[in-house]
C-alpha cells in the first residue's frame, strides 16, 4: 500500500492556489495500526492511527512543514520536519515548523504517546512525503531545463544540472511541480545519503524557550479572558454534597462560583484570586471509597494466591518448577505514582453560540476537540483546538479531564476562561501509575535458568470509572515489561490477576515497564546469585536470540569496566529493558551516605535504531534516567481513607541537582528503523540501582521507593 496520497491534477492545482501559488503536498499515512505495535493499548484494545503531515513550498523557496504531534520537550517540532526536509534535499535554513491544530482526520492520529511520533508512522510516511516532493521538483526542473531527469541532482533546495552548471531553486519550480501527479512509490534515500538525519541541527524551539517567547498552555492570553481553578472532591471518586460559597465570593477579584461536573469552579480576575477563592470555599464531599494503601497491598496479596489469566506461556513452567530440587521465590511491589508535571493541568476555552476555541497543552488534540464538541453540542468542525507547548506530559495530558473543566466553566460564564489546577488539585486528582505486585518463582541448575513464573496483580491501565472495574482477561499494559522480556527461558509462565480497586489509573512515562522492569530485573539478579553466576554473564547467556540486546549489554559493561575495580564504599548493579522499540542497558554505581542511597554514576547504552537528532536522543535518555531515579528513590503516592495524602513537592519529592549522578550515554550506531527514545531508558535505572544496593549492603530491595533497613543504612 502506498503511503502517498494520489491527487488528480485539478485537485493539486486547487491546493497549490490555496498555498499562494506554490506546492502544497498532502501526505497520508497507513490507515491504521494495531495499538500494541506502538507499545500503548487503549483499555479495550481498540485500533489507533498514525499522524498525517502537510508540506507547503512557496514560490520564494520557503518551506513550511506542519507537525501533527504535540511537543512536550521531546523535540518533534524539529525531528519530524528534519525527516521531510532530508528526503526533499531542502535548505534547512528555509524551513519553518508549524504546530498543527487538531483536526479529526487531516493529520491522522495526533495522540502523542508511547514514544511513537517517529516510529509510529512518521518515519516512513514523512520520508515518502519528502521523496515524493523531491521527485516532482526534479520532474519540473527537467522540463524547465529541457534535460533528462537522470542528469539532475538535488541539493539544499535546488535542482542542479551537473554538466551545464545550471540550477533552479525549489521556489522557482514550485508552481510547475504543483501541476504534476504525485508519485506513488518515490525512491527513498539510503542512509549514507542522509544530510540532515543523524545531525545535531539547532532545535527550532531553543531560542523561543530561552527568550520566553514560546507559548505554553499556562502562557495563553485571550482578550477579555477570566481565570479559574477547580475545587475537586477530597475523596477519590467522590462528589459534592453541599457547599457554602459566601467566603469565596468575598475574596477580592472573584467573579463567579459555579458547579461543574468535576467540582466547583471559582472564576476571578487573576489566577491567584481564583486560588484564594477556592481555598475559602466550604465544601463537604461524599464518597464510598475508604481504602488505604495498606488495604490495597493486602488486596493485591490476595490476588496473588490464585492463578490468573495467562499472558505468556512457553514450555511447562509449572512442571519444571515442581520437579526442581530448589526454587527461588520472591514478591515485589511498586506504589502508585503521580505524574507531577512541572506545568499543572490547564486549558483556555472560549465558547460562543456557533463555535468553540481551545488553547490546550494536550497530548491528545483530537480528544480535546471531540470533548468540546460533545459538551457544547457543536459540530466538530466548529471547534478549533490550538496545541501549545506542553510543560511535561508523561501520558497525563492524554486525558481530557482538564479540557472538560475549561469548556464547562467557559459555558457557565459566557466568555473566555483559563482554568489552571492548583498543584494540590493536580497531585490529588491524577490518573496514577498503578500500584502492583509480582510474585516470582525460578529454578536454576548448572548455572542456568530452567524455569520462571511471574504472577502479576494490579489494576488495568487507563480505566478511570468511579466504580468497581470487574472484567477479566489480560490487560497487556499491566503485564508489559514481563511478557516482553528478551530472555530466552525454556519454561516460562506469566499470568495476570486483575484488581478492581477504585483508584484512577493512567499511562505514566514508559507505562507498564516503569514498574515491572524493576521487579523482573531485580529478581533476575536474585536468580543469578542462586546460580552462582555473575549478573552480567547470567543475562548474556539468556540473550542468544536477541543479538541487539546482547550487544547493548556488552557495550555498557565495557563502558563501566564491569568486573574491574569498584571504588571503596560503592556497589554496582545492572538493569536492561526492551521497550517501545528502544533497547537499553544501564549500570549504576551507588553508595550509602548518611543513611540514604546516593547514586554517583550511571552508564547507559542504547540501540534506538536510526537516530534523527543525536542531541535530542541524548537529552531524552538522560532525562529518562532522571525520571527513573526519582521513581526509585522517592516516588510514592499513598492513600488514607480514600484520600491521596501527598499534595505538593514538599511531600512528593523530585530528584534535585545535588542528587544528580554523572551520566555517560552511548547510542549504538544502527540502521534499523527508528525505535522509541523518550521512554525506554526510564525502566532499567531502578533495578540497576537496587541491584547495586544489594551488591554494596547485601540488602535486597523488593519494594519502591528504596528504604534501607537500619542495618544497611548504618553500613553494618
Amino acid at each position: 500500500m502506498t503511503n502517498v496520497q494520489k491527487l488528480d491534477r485539478r485537485e493539486f492545482v486547487k491546493l497549490g492556489a490555496a498555498a499562494g501559488g506554490g506546492l502544497l503536498l498532502g501526505v497520508s499515512f497507513p490507515g491504521s495500526a494495531r495499538a500494541d505495535a506502538l507499545g500503548i493499548l487503549t483499555p479495550d484494545g481498540a485500533e489507533v492511527f498514525h499522524p498525517n503531515a502537510f508540506i507547503r513550498l512557496d514560490t520564494d523557496g520557503s518551506l513550511t512543514i506542519w507537525c501533527g504531534k504535540a511537543d512536550m520537550g521531546q523535540g518533534v517540532r524539529t525531528s519530524l520536519p528534519m525527516i521531510v526536509a532530508d528526503e526533499m534535499d531542502a535548505d534547512w535554513s528555509r524551513v519553518t515548523s508549524v504546530q498543527a491544530d487538531a483536526h479529526p482526520s487531516k493529520y491522522g492520529r495526533q495522540m502523542t504517546v508511547g514514544s511513537s511520533s517517529v516510529r509510529g508512522g512518521g518515519w516512513m510516511g514523512l520520508r515518502q512525503a519528502g521523496a515524493a516532493a523531491r521527485e516532482m521538483l526534479v520532474a519540473a526542473g527537467a522540463a524547465a531545463l529541457a534535460v533528462p531527469r537522470s542528469e539532475l541532482r538535488t541539493e539544499s533546495g535546488s535542482v542542479i544540472h551537473e554538466r551545464s552548471g545550471r540550477s533552479l531553486g525549489y521556489g522557482e519550480l514550485a508552481s510547475a511541480a504543483a501541476e504534476l501527479p504525485v508519485p506513488e512509490s518515490p525512491r527513498l534515500k539510503s542512509p549514507d545519503q542522509f544530510t540532515l538525519i543523524g545531525t545535531p541541527v539547532p532545535q527550532v524551539d531553543s531560542t523561543p524557550k530561552v527568550t520566553g517567547e514560546a507559548t505554553f498552555g499556562i502562557d495563553v492570553r485571550v482578550p477579555g479572558m477570566l481565570f479559574a481553578t477547580v475545587a475537586k472532591p477530597m475523596i477519590l471518586g467522590g462528589s459534592l454534597e453541599r457547599m457554602d460559597e459566601a467566603a469565596a465570593r468575598a475574596v477580592p477579584g472573584v467573579r463567579h462560583v459555579v458547579r461543574i461536573s468535576s467540582g466547583v469552579a471559582v472564576v476571578a480576575d487573576n489566577t491567584w484570586a481564583a486560588f484564594e477563592g477556592a481555598n475559602a470555599l466550604e465544601c463537604q464531599w461524599t464518597g464510598d471509597f475508604t481504602m488505604s494503601s495498606l488495604d490495597i497491598t493486602r488486596h493485591n496479596e490476595r490476588l496473588l494466591e490464585s492463578a490468573g489469566a495467562i499472558a505468556r506461556e512457553e514450555g511447562n513452567a509449572g512442571a519444571a518448577l515442581a520437579a526442581a530440587a530448589e526454587t527461588v521465590e520472591a514478591t515485589y511491589e511498586v506504589p502508585y505514582l503521580a505524574h507531577a508535571t512541572m506545568e499543572p493541568m490547564n486549558c483556555t476555552a472560549h465558547v460562543q453560540a456557533d463555535r468553540c476555541e481551545l488553547w490546550a497543552p494536550t497530548q491528545n488534540p483530537q480528544g480535546a476537540q471531540s470533548t468540546a464538541a460533545r459538551l457544547t453540542g457543536l459540530p466538530i468542525e466548529s471547534v478549533t483546538a490550538h496545541v501549545t507547548y506542553l510543560g511535561c506530559g508523561w501520558g497525563r495530558r492524554s486525558r481530557p479531564d482538564f479540557v472538560e473543566d475549561a469548556v464547562e466553566t467557559a459555558m457557565a460564564v459566557g466568555g473566555p476562561v483559563q482554568v489552571v489546577w492548583s498543584r494540590e488539585e493536580d497531585m490529588r486528582n491524577d490518573q496514577y501509575r498503578p500500584a502492583s505486585m509480582i510474585r516470582f518463582r525460578g529454578a536454576v541448575a548448572g548455572g542456568r535458568l530452567g524455569a520462571f513464573s511471574a504472577r502479576v496483580a494490579g489494576p488495568p491501565l487507563g480505566v478511570t470509572d468511579g466504580g468497581g472495574r470487574g472484567g477479566g482477561g489480560v490487560d497487556r499494559n499491566a503485564v508489559d515489561g514481563v511478557v516482553s522480556m528478551t530472555y530466552t527461558i525454556p519454561n516460562l509462565l506469566v499470568d495476570y490477576s486483575r484488581s478492581n480497586v477504585q483508584v484512577p489509573t493512567g499511562y505514566w512515562r514508559s507505562v507498564g515497564p516503569s514498574g515491572n522492569t524493576f521487579m523482573v530485573e531485580s529478581f533476575i539478579d536474585e536468580l543469578a546469585l542462586a546460580a552462582g553466576v555473575d549478573p552480567l554473564e547470567f543475562r548474556l547467556q539468556m540473550l542468544g536470540d536477541h543479538p541487539r540486546m546482547k550487544h547493548v549489554l556488552e557495550v555498557v559493561a565495557d563502558m563501566a569496566d564491569w568486573g574491574g575495580s569498584v571504588p571503596a564504599g560503592r556497589g554496582r548493579g545492572i538493569g536492561i529493558v526492551e521497550d517501545k522499540g528502544g533497547i537499553v542497558a544501564q549500570i549504576a554505581e551507588v553508595s550509602v551516605d548518611e543513611g540514604e542511597v546516593r547514586v554517583h554514576r550511571v552508564w547507559c547504552a542504547a540501540d534506538c535504531g536510526q537516530i534523527i537528532h543525536p542531541g535530542i536522543v541524548d537529552a531524552q535518555l538522560t532525562g529518562s534516567i532522571v525520571t527513573g531515579l526519582t521513581m526509585a528513590l522517592y516516588g510514592e503516592i499513598t492513600i488514607e481513607n480514600g484520600r491521596v495524602v501527598q499534595s505538593n513537592f514538599h511531600d512528593y519529592q523530585m530528584l534535585r541537582m545535588r542528587g544528580m549522578p554523572r551520566v555517560a550515554v552511548h547510542v549504538v550506531d544502527s540502521r534499523e528503523d527508528p525505535g522509541g527514545v523518550g521512554e525506554p531508558a526510564v525502566p532499567a535505572i531502578a533495578p540497576a540501582v537496587t541491584n547495586a544496593v544489594f551488591a554494596l549492603t547485601g540488602e535486597r530491595i523488593r519494594k519502591l521507593p528504596i528504604r534501607l533497613s537500619q542495618e544497611a543504612a548504618s553500613g553494618r
